[in-house]
């Protein structure tokens, strides 16, 4: 905590002076600030009781399913058993067991209020800064209605299995600790769509209808399958990716826009290199960086206001996966339009001892 403080104090310090344009940046797409400020509720999330443990599966060695569970699907994994890895030690290699599971690695919180923390039972920060709050504006244009929205995001290190790691016995462990990696309040480019396209200039090549259309494709196999990692702009049915800022064209409720909030934040980190590729033959040795996000590699889980539980399909959802078919009354008024997503990802390593 004194590590969050430190950097709340020298951000607000470095961006304070931009906060007075950040109230209504982005342009056409400014929303309308609906929520009173100091709204902030929520919980301590319990790793044992508001997790859903059977997204750990399907558990593979080398391409073959060593436990599985009906309805949970997986990607490619490294087509062996056996793998050989480079080493910093004589000889030089090592062999090792080439095993694949998903773990639960990192938290998102989409917020109202900002600097609101739900998942730390409703902390809230108040830095006296003028910061753009979550909102809806529903607006006409040519004959067509539409509702945009905006959250702030929080994106945190949550390593679940490295904290059990002396009640479950973890392959390919990676030692991390709870820490705040992003919060968007502390990022201009967030609340002004245009500023943004520093990060993305290829975002005017997807601009044009027969890009979004494509989006349709990538809705089918991330529901009833696995997303198109070749459609990198698509957020398969909660929209598109582009621009990576917190304006949504298309605001449909609570769950899809924080999804797609966390979707594109996730893709925005990748193009910051804070996410890697942990997942597939070419990662069997180690994560690997990258600029575009590799979407199959994740799958969400809600873990409030109401966590999604039990065991199955609709436990944790493939990026994109209509939200639709388990989201009913999952948000409800005052307490319950706030949001914290779980996040999984596949992992590939090589287990050598």
């Amino acid at each position: 905590m004194r590590r969050l403080g430190l950097l709340l104090a020298v951000c607000t310090v470095l961006f304070f002076p931009l906060t007075d344009r950040l109230q209504g940046a982005g342009g056409p797409g400014t929303v309308k600030t609906v929520v009173a400020k100091g709204l902030c509720k929520g919980r301590w999330l319990n790793p044992l009781t508001d997790i859903c443990w059977s997204c750990l599966f399907p558990v593979s060695l080398g391409s073959f399913s060593l436990y599985g569970m009906a309805g949970m699907r997986d990607i490619p994994n490294y087509p062996s058993p056996v793998c050989i890895c480079p080493s910093k030690r004589p000889p030089w290699f090592r062999i090792g067991l080439a095993v694949g599971f998903w773990e639960p690695v990192r938290m998102s919180e989409a917020v109202r209020t900002p600097f609101c923390f739900p998942s730390m039972a409703g902390m809230l920060i108040d830095l006296g800064a003028v910061l753009p709050n979550w909102g809806t504006n529903d607006r006409k244009r040519e004959g067509e209605s539409s509702r945009t929205g905006f959250y702030q995001m929080h994106w945190f290190k949550y390593p679940v299995l490295y904290w059990l790691n002396n009640m479950v016995n973890t392959a390919c462990d990676q030692q991390e600790s709870f820490d705040i990696v992003w919060m968007t309040e502390l990022d201009p480019l967030w609340a002004n769509a245009e500023l943004t396209f520093i990060l993305q200039p290829e975002a005017a090549l997807f601009a044009n209808p027969v890009a979004v259309a494509a989006c349709a494709a990538d809705c089918v196999a991330s529901t009833t399958w696995t997303p198109l990692d070749a459609l990198f702009w698509c957020a398969g049915c909660h929209g598109v990716l582009y621009p990576f800022a917190g304006h949504q064209s298309s605001f449909k409720g609570g769950i899809q826009g924080s999804l797609l909030s966390t979707e594109k934040l996730i893709a925005k980190l990748a193009r910051l290199t804070l996410t890697q590729v942990t997942s597939g033959p070419e990662a069997i040795c180690g994560p690997i960086p990258t600029l575009v996000i590799k979407k199959s590699q994740y799958r969400t889980q809600l873990a409030y206001p109401i966590p999604q539980l039990g065991a199955g399909p609709f436990c944790c959802n493939p990026f994109g996966a209509n939200e639709n078919l388990w989201g009913a009354g999952r948000e409800f008024p005052f307490f319950g339009e706030d949001f914290v997503h779980l996040i999984w990802r596949k992992r590939n390593c090589c287990l050598s001892y």
